[in-house]
């Protein structure tokens, strides 16, 4: 069977004693599944004694990337040309039964010196849980291939977008982020009983709460920042927030310099859209020295607060002047826990545009805007 090649999908650039693996290719299953069951078109041969992968390992984990090495015994080792790596998504209990099940990969490698690199953002996801099982081989000079049995199979998760990734969310948002619009304050939608609730059993001050899993899947502040989501966006005929909202018809106001100033940190956390022309940006305003500065420090990109493409804090004849993109929607993160007091809350005139909520919303992972060469 002809095995079409992914070239690089394994490699590993790093150390001297790794050579870059040219021979990949994505096997489908008929070559063997992990209970030893070889298709009759397989071109495998009748199982030999070659040594069987034990104590797997995996290392250097990255959102679309990871290292792999095993122990095997001396014994037949000399005969080894080939490696099988079986890797599969894990399955999700609460999956949809009826939704296509992802094809497993079956990665077919030249034997080399270990640890290798496996690498390739056609199959591996960021954010992701995956199993692993692997074997020898040793190719014939017939085509065929003789075979171990299957090792034992690894359970790993791959990584969140690094920095890097980052960055490179944050340079296409750039581009179409557009000219900058005048603004001066903070607002955030609720429903009544919301700022009810917020006080009578937290003293009157909003509290940060751990972000939803909206936006990248690979963005490292989904499911562990804790923060308060603001809005600043305004109408371009009245410089003033829109009047329509898809989260509640009560909204709290707070002037702009209470929450972003100099003694705040700002950081780009996030770049996508819903399958939608307009896109959104993340962005998070954390108080310096803060523990929501310290965990966006070690992973997301930090802006200049009084130069950036989305959202700008400069000082002008003495006082604070703020702006913000016009061309895409900013949601904005405050990490520290915000009194009611500091602001006022009104309800609006307007609707509640419920179909544009961006709760839990996924990324479209077609778009060629918002989405970088790696896992989405």
């Amino acid at each position: 069977m002809e095995v079409p090649r992914l070239d690089h999908a394994l490699s590993s650039p790093t150390s001297p004693c790794e050579e870059v693996i040219k021979n990949l290719s994505l096997e489908a299953i008929q070559l063997c599944d992990r209970d030893g069951n070889k298709s009759q078109d397989s071109g495998i041969a009748e199982m030999e004694e070659l040594p069987v992968p034990h104590n797997i390992k995996i290392s250097n984990i990255t959102c679309d990337s990871f290292k792999i090495s095993w122990e095997m015994d001396s014994k037949s080792k000399d005969r080894i040309t080939h490696y099988f790596i079986d890797l599969n998504k894990k399955e999700n209990k609460n999956s949809n039964k009826f939704k296509h099940k992802d094809v497993p990969t079956k990665l077919v490698a030249k034997a080399v010196p270990l640890p290798m690199t496996v690498r390739g953002h056609w199959f591996l996801s960021p954010r992701t849980e995956y199993t692993v099982a692997v074997q020898t081989a040793s190719k014939q000079v017939d085509g065929d291939y003789v075979v171990s049995e299957w090792s034992e199979i690894i359970e790993f998760c791959t990584a969140d977008y690094s920095k890097v990734h980052l960055t490179q969310l944050l340079e296409k948002a750039e581009v179409i982020a557009g000219r900058m619009l005048k603004f001066s304050v903070f607002y955030r939608n609720q429903h009544k009983e919301y700022f009810d609730y917020i006080r009578e059993h937290h003293g009157n001050a909003m509290q940060p709460s751990v972000k939803d899993n909206s936006g990248s899947h690979g963005s490292p502040i989904s499911g562990k920042l804790e923060g308060i989501f603001f809005s600043c966006s305004t109408e371009f005929n009245t410089g003033k927030p829109p009047q329509d909202s898809p989260y509640g018809r009560y909204r709290f106001e707070i002037t702009a310099e209470k929450l972003f100033n100099p003694n705040t940190n700002l950081y780009f956390g996030d770049f996508y859209c819903m399958y939608t022309a307009y896109h959104y940006v993340i962005l998070v305003i954390a108080p310096v020295g803060s523990p929501g500065d310290e965990f966006c420090k070690q992973r997301l990109p930090q802006l200049n607060s009084k130069d950036n493409k989305f959202l700008t804090c400069r000082e002008e004849d003495g006082m604070l002047v703020y702006h913000h993109a016009q061309d895409v929607i900013l949601e904005v993160i405050y990490t520290d826990p915000v009194d009611l007091s500091l602001g006022t809350v009104a309800e609006i005139t307007g609707h509640q545009l419920m179909s544009l909520s961006t709760a839990n919303a996924k990324k479209d992972p077609s778009c060629k805007t918002c989405n970088i060469s790696v896992g989405r």
